[in-house]
């Protein structure tokens, strides 16, 4: 069963990896040096709003798009990141609990047998945290997030492996990584 990570152990875990948090209490992780980075967009429908700069970084994938992306989610991390991964709000649950997501994010986390009101009075991102015994509450939740987020985004956090991914409300995966092994990984996915 998925668990809650309290914020402060995400914060220092994160920090230690060279992450850094860009939003005070949230989820919105980047590496604190570009050094190296790589980044990969896996974009369902079409969007100009990408710049054109970020466009030879975008790889798309067919439909269905949420159940592609979350099938594609899934296979990165079980099999090029296996272990451990947290998700999070790039803001806070409060806020996506009790505001930007309110009408369908408590039962999507509720689904995966997290208690929703655990969460609701959190002004941080505190992770969930799925082992690799959980692909198919991690697949669900993906999933749920990919059809619904419309105001926020969310992240992925793979601890101890130098990759993030953002859930982007336009449908997406913005994956960012310094191993290049991953990157072609990514690419052989798609």
């Amino acid at each position: 069963m998925p668990r809650i990570i309290d914020y402060q152990i995400v914060l220092d875990r994160l920090q230690s990896e060279g992450l850094k948090c860009h939003y005070y209490n949230g989820g919105a992780f980047g590496f604190a040096s570009e050094e190296g980075m790589l980044v990969r967009g896996l974009i369902g429908p079409a969007d100009g709003t990408i710049r054109p700069a970020a466009r030879q970084f975008v790889r798309n994938v067919p439909g269905p798009f949420e159940a592609n992306l979350a099938e594609l989610a899934v296979r990165v991390w079980q099999e090029l990141l296996p272990g451990e991964v947290w998700a999070m709000p790039k803001a806070h649950w409060w806020f996506e609990l009790n505001d930007g997501s309110r009408e369908w994010l408590p039962g999507l986390v509720q689904r995966i047998g997290v208690d929703a009101d655990d969460l609701k009075s959190r002004n941080n991102a505190s992770a969930i945290e799925f082992l690799s015994s959980e692909v198919d509450e991690f697949r669900q939740f993906v999933r749920g997030l990919l059809e619904n987020l419309s105001v926020s985004d969310f992240l992925l956090a793979f601890p101890g492996r130098g990759t993030i991914c953002t859930i982007h409300q336009h449908k997406q995966l913005w994956w960012v990584t310094k191993n290049t092994a991953l990157l072609h990984g990514l690419d052989g996915m798609c």
